[in-house]
């Protein structure tokens, strides 16, 4: 690989690095090639971008955009890695943990994930992260809250005027 392409390389790293605020590196290195296409099926039918690059790469695409807002991501730039980009949170994390589930194998591994500015570091994570609430399952919590009290003040309404009805009837 020449400097150009090492360049553009870079330049594909930062603009996906920009766009996304969530991404989780991985270890495909004991994965088979049959395994990989696989992993990169499954990703695609969830919009989530997988990209394999040097470590080196990565680690230059990052420290060009910030490399204080980054600095605890490049412990994780070492052997075979996978990137995987996407605007859900959890998504790589559910990928990765059914991928895992249906294989019957500890493989891929996960190094790291920076989520929202926020940092996992190693394997051990994965399964918090297949738990956390993305913006739209917060707001649907929210808005559940929000809606039952008024449920059951409508719902005490509509007995109350049953009520109300029943006795009018019966007189």
């Amino acid at each position: 690989m020449n400097k150009q392409e090492k360049n553009e390389v870079i330049d594909v790293l930062k603009g996906k690095f920009s766009q996304y605020n969530n991404f989780y590196i991985t270890n495909t290195e004991s994965l088979s090639v049959a395994q990989v296409t696989k992993l990169r099926s499954i990703c695609f039918s969830k919009n989530v971008e997988m990209k394999v690059a040097k470590n080196t790469l990565i680690r230059k695409a990052l420290e060009s955009l910030d490399s204080e807002k980054y600095a605890g991501v490049f412990d994780a730039l070492n052997n075979v890695t996978a990137l995987m980009f996407s605007e859900n949170p959890k998504e790589p994390a559910l990928i990765l943990s059914s991928f895992r589930k249906e294989g019957n194998t500890d493989k891929p591994v996960l190094k790291a994930a920076f989520i929202n500015g926020d940092i996992y570091s190693g394997d051990s994570t994965l399964k918090s992260l297949t738990q956390i609430k993305t913006k739209n399952e917060l707001i649907g919590e929210v808005i559940g809250l929000l809606q039952s009290p008024a449920k059951r003040v409508l719902a005490g309404l509509l007995q109350h005027h049953e009520k109300q009805a029943e006795a009018a009837t019966a007189e």
